[in-house]
């Protein structure tokens, strides 16, 4: 399918099918699923990354396995509103996972992802050694869930 913007993801997608939010990180992408009402983002774990094959062929197995009906990337804005060469890998690899699967996909702006969802793993009191592991399946989680709130006030808020 293609790319869409998160006020139409609600059309687009599989309905009755939970989103999967990614953060693409340079060594994992890190993944989250929606629960079906499409209210809470919950991590899963991370795929490591490879070659654009590799990991494309990883995370369609992933995105079919939890039955999801549309996705929700990371975009990695700069501070001022720019998109520097990370948005542009981002984009990228969404371009070259679009003839692989029929899903929408949308962006989110993933501005200080990854910093709330290192304070959250830090006031879980969790290792430094795990948050690593974990730090890109959090990121993932946080991008997921600020795209399931802005869908829910869509929905009460049609207009707006």
């Amino acid at each position: 399918m293609s790319v869409v913007s998160i006020e139409e993801l609600e059309k687009a997608r599989a309905y009755g099918r939970p989103l999967a939010g990614l953060d693409l990180g340079t060594k994992t992408i890190g993944v989250a699923i929606s629960d079906l009402g499409l209210s809470f983002a919950t991590p899963r774990a991370y795929l490591p990354r490879k070659k654009f094959q590799e990991d494309a062929k990883a995370l369609l197995h992933l995105l079919s396995r939890e039955n999801v009906g549309g996705v929700i990337v990371g975009l990695p804005i700069n501070m001022d509103g720019s998109e520097g060469p990370r948005a542009q890998s981002t984009r990228a690899f969404v371009r070259n996972l679009q003839p692989l699967t029929k899903l929408p996909f949308a962006f989110w702006d993933e501005r200080l992802s990854t910093v709330a969802a290192e304070r959250a793993l830090i006031e879980m009191d969790v290792s430094r050694a795990k948050r690593a592991q974990r730090i890109d399946s959090a990121a993932a989680a946080f991008i997921l869930q600020g795209a399931l709130d802005r869908l829910q006030a869509l929905r009460a808020d049609p207009g707006g």
